[in-house]
């Protein structure tokens, strides 16, 4: 596909975290389960919740801006989404696999952080005032959710991988 200008090059940039975003809804169930902590677990379940509400925000573009989305597949949300199921298939449940699951989700994390923070880029250029600050809101999301597996990772998940390594 083509890209010749700016507004093009919003459609396609849009269509592309469209895509990742559906198939995050599709992958966040099979993590939440995948999870052994509790709170990770919980923290997949509504971060689910969060990015159907993303994707809402993306069909409010669609309308405010009168555009149409192109039918494409977000490779890079594949590859991502691929590494996960790699993750669970390889490594037995508990504190690494945890681990490992926290780092993929901020692998996707910051792929939606740069994604996002492009969007808000390309909608200022364009003076699509009223689509801003819905990009704006999910870039903030997305950094909270971000922010949040930081913390995951901080107060233990990794201590609690690296005890399991201890006691091997």
């Amino acid at each position: 596909m083509a890209v010749k200008t700016i507004e093009e090059l919003f459609i396609h940039e849009l269509s592309d975290i469209y895509s990742a975003e559906k198939q995050l809804t599709k992958a966040l169930p099979r993590l939440a389960r995948a999870a052994d902590n509790e709170e990770l677990a919980e923290g997949f379940r509504l971060h689910l919740e969060e990015t159907q509400g993303q994707i809402e925000r993306i069909d409010q573009i669609v309308d405010l801006l009168d555009i149409r989305l192109k039918r494409i597949k977000c490779a890079a949300m594949e590859g991502l989404i691929e590494e996960g199921k790699e993750v669970i298939d390889a490594i037995e449940a508990g504190p690494l696999r945890d681990a490992a699951l926290i780092g993929g989700a901020q692998k996707v994390e910051h792929y939606e952080i740069a994604a996002y923070g492009t969007l808000a880029a390309l909608a200022k250029q364009l003076g699509y005032k009223d689509a801003l600050p819905l990009i704006l809101e999910t870039l903030e999301e997305e950094k909270a959710t971000d922010e949040k597996l930081t913390l995951l990772a901080e107060q233990g998940g990794n201590q609690r991988a690296a005890q399991q390594r201890d006691a091997a």
